[in-house]
């Protein structure tokens, strides 16, 4: 007898387990697929769904901490995107924090007159300047120092010499930012958690 009741209850807690996990997944999670070359070589991107990554994002981590310099972020259009007619979510690398001063120098990031240490996650290669960016009315974001305002973000994508970024158009607020990427579950051959390293003070 006590044999049995003892392997209910961990059938019973096996199951509440499931269901717990399947519920988060349901509610705070979504699936999504990179449609762009923004993110390479971090994240595959393509306009053809069935060759793209495939990532998850987590909804819920965000509601109690503060998105960290390293995460990979989406979020819906700013105003000043919007501006500019763009409708769909954007997915990025959180690079400046609120109140850090940012700027560009010699195609390298600086947080706080620091060099950002970028090698992880850029090809060889890579210069991080502004003259990617778009020509309008409005000077690049950081074309010249910049402090991040408070609850908001500098986002770069990992594409730095094709990319439309941060650079470009400004931060992006905290409410903007759907979710962090946490998983990438397709292609199979590269299924897996997805690193923020390297981590910057």
């Amino acid at each position: 007898m006590p044999n049995i009741r003892c392997k209910t209850i961990i059938e019973g807690a096996v199951i509440l387990v499931f269901w717990t996990i399947g519920v988060y997944i349901l509610i705070f999670t979504e699936a999504r697929w990179i449609p762009s070359g923004a993110m390479e070589p971090t994240l595959h991107g393509t306009p053809n769904q069935s060759e793209a990554d495939k990532i998850i994002v987590d909804k819920l981590k965000y509601k109690f901490t503060a998105p960290q310099r390293g995460d990979i972020v989406v979020f819906s259009p700013t105003k000043e995107l919007q501006k500019e007619q763009y409708q769909d979510a954007f997915i990025k690398r959180v690079i400046g924090l609120p109140g850090e001063q940012v700027q560009l120098k010699d195609g390298k990031v600086y947080i706080n007159n620091k060099l950002l240490p970028e090698a992880n996650y850029l090809s060889s290669g890579q210069s991080t300047a502004i003259d990617v960016c778009i020509s309008g009315s409005q000077p690049a974001f950081l074309a010249k120092p910049q402090t991040i305002p408070a609850d908001s973000y500098l986002v770069l994508g990992d594409n730095r010499n094709n990319n439309y970024d941060g650079r470009c158009w400004g931060v992006v607020p905290r409410q903007n930012i759907i979710g962090r990427t946490v998983v990438r579950f397709w292609p199979l051959n590269h299924v897996g958690g997805i690193d923020k390293s390297p981590l910057y003070p």
